[in-house]
C-alpha cells in the first residue's frame, strides 16, 4: 500500500539522482513501515520549470530547487511512524539532489483500510492481521 510522490521540475535532477531517490526511498519506506519493498510504490513526477513557482516566481526565471512530497498510508500507523517517514523522505530529497531542506515540502494522505484496495480486494481485507496489529488487537 505505501505509494509515495515526488514533485519535481524537469532538468534539474540528473537521471542517476532520480534513481537514487527512488531506491533509497522505497527501501527506507519499507523500513520504517516494517513492510516488503515489494509493496511499495514511488513516483517521480516531472514538471515543465515554467509551469512551476516557488513564492510566486516562475521557476524559468530563477535556479531554486523546492521539491514537493506526498505519500499515502494506511490509517492506524503511529505518529511516530509518519514524522519519521516526513524527516526520512527530506533527509533523502537534502542528501540525493543537494536540496536547500528549508525548500522542501512534503505531506501525508492518510487511507481508511476500507477505502484501499489490493488487487481489488479492500485493504481492511486484505491486510485484516496486520490492521488489526497496529490497531493494538489480535487477530
Amino acid at each position: 500500500m505505501p505509494i509515495l510522490h515526488f514533485h519535481l521540475a524537469e532538468g534539474q535532477h540528473t537521471a542517476e539522482q532520480h534513481e537514487a531517490l527512488l531506491v533509497e526511498s522505497s527501501r527506507f519506506f519499507a523500513e520504517v513501515l516494517a513492510c516488503p519493498v515489494d509493496r511499495v510504490r514511488v513516483f517521480i513526477q516531472l514538471y515543465r520549470p515554467e509551469l512551476v513557482a516557488v513564492g510566486g516566481v516562475p521557476l524559468e526565471r530563477e535556479d531554486r530547487r523546492a521539491p514537493y512530497f506526498s505519500f499515502v498510508v494506511m490509517e492506524g500507523r503511529s505518529l511516530a511512524d509518519r514524522q519519521r517517514l516526513l524527516r526520512g523522505f527530506t533527509d533523502i530529497v537534502e542528501r540525493v539532489l543537494g536540496v536547500d531542506r528549508a525548500l522542501v515540502r512534503g505531506g501525508i494522505v492518510p487511507v481508511m483500510p476500507e477505502n484501499w484496495a489490493i488487487g481489488g480486494v479492500p485493504g481492511s481485507v486484505m491486510r485484516q492481521g496486520e490492521v488489526a496489529a497496529r490497531a493494538g488487537r489480535t487477530s
